[in-house]
């Protein structure tokens, strides 16, 4: 079992930044890559970036190309989500989710262990 808890999230002007945090636990060797979702109300489950453990493969969805950057420190077994110029369009509540198994996939049923979420807030 691999465990993922979320942190970061907040209240963010229009054009502001955020870090999110993904703090792994249990089985880390075990999980292939992490990755970002998001979902605001109403809203499908979106794919936001996701990176392998290794670090030799990310991956980002189109709405967030160029603003949003995902890392990994191996030593602390966190990954991140920088979001930069953010707009009140990424408001959402923010997932981190990991897999065992291949490479960064935009579809969530791939993944195996998901994080309890951290709210984002973007206002006009």
């Amino acid at each position: 079992q691999v465990q993922l808890v979320e942190s970061g999230g907040g209240l963010v002007q229009a054009g502001g930044s955020l870090r999110l945090s993904c703090a792994a636990s249990g089985r880390i060797f075990s999980a292939s890559v992490v990755a970002w979702f998001r979902q605001a109300p109403g809203m499908s489950r979106e794919f936001v970036g996701g990176i392998r453990w290794s670090g030799d493969t990310t991956g980002y969805g189109d709405s967030v190309k160029g603003r949003f950057t995902v890392s990994r420190d191996n030593a602390k077994n966190t990954a991140y989500l920088q979001m930069n110029s953010l707009k009140p369009e990424d408001t959402g509540v923010y997932y981190c989710a990991a897999k065992i198994v291949g490479t960064v996939v935009p579809r969530g049923t791939y993944y195996d262990f998901w994080g309890q979420g951290t709210q984002v807030t973007v206002s006009s």
